[in-house]
């Protein structure tokens, strides 16, 4: 038994066993209860609430504690379009999560500004906050918020940060259907004359 014991001293003494265990443990729980935040704005809005129900039921994937209290969270869903009035409020409910935490940008509108291009809305939170997980669609559906969810778990799961990401100007992830191609609308009208709207 003293045998075993000094053996086993002597592996963790020399490859750091016991903190590489710790460490797997800690990520195998922020993985499996993540407490997101909702700053739905928007339609996307109304399809974060249907994850939330009894159909989707987000809760089996370890994302059952909604948090109104960004104090309370580590990851943030924002889903519809953000106003520039609304960008400073977003920004401080980020900055009070604690670290780590995590940002998932729900829809077109969040994501890219969607159909609304004016001069009030931001066109992409990533301008301003790291963004993790992109959600397309115009509103994407509650399967596509949920692979999200799962996606922020594999990021947990391999100890990636968006925040160094963001930093670094590196590719984000993009969960969903691809956006709509161009060329297929411009070969579509190609011969009629439509209004421009200024």
């Amino acid at each position: 038994m003293d045998m075993a014991r000094k053996t086993a001293t002597d592996k963790m003494n020399g490859e750091g066993f016991l903190t590489t265990r710790i460490d797997e443990l800690v990520k195998w729980g922020r993985k499996n209860s993540i407490w997101p935040m909702p700053f739905g704005t928007a339609c996307c809005g109304i399809e974060m609430m249907a994850v939330l129900g009894p159909k989707f039921d987000l809760a089996r994937f370890g994302a059952e504690a909604i948090r109104f209290s960004p104090r309370q969270s580590d990851m943030l869903i924002v889903a519809g379009r953000v106003s520039i009035k609304m960008m400073p409020v977003l920004q401080r409910i980020y900055e009070q999560m604690p670290e780590p935490k995590w940002v998932v940008s729900m829809g077109a509108c969040a994501s890219c500004g969607g159909v609304f291009n004016t001069y009030t809305l931001i066109q992409g939170i990533d301008q301003f906050i790291p963004v993790d997980v992109y959600v397309s669609g115009c509103p994407p559906r509650p399967e596509a918020l949920i692979d999200a969810v799962m996606e922020i778990q594999r990021i947990i799961e391999q100890g990636e940060d968006a925040v160094f990401a963001f930093k670094l100007g590196k590719k984000k992830i993009e969960v969903g259907p691809p956006p709509a191609d161009d060329s297929i609308y411009a070969r579509e009208t190609k011969g009629l004359h439509l209004p421009v709207m200024r």
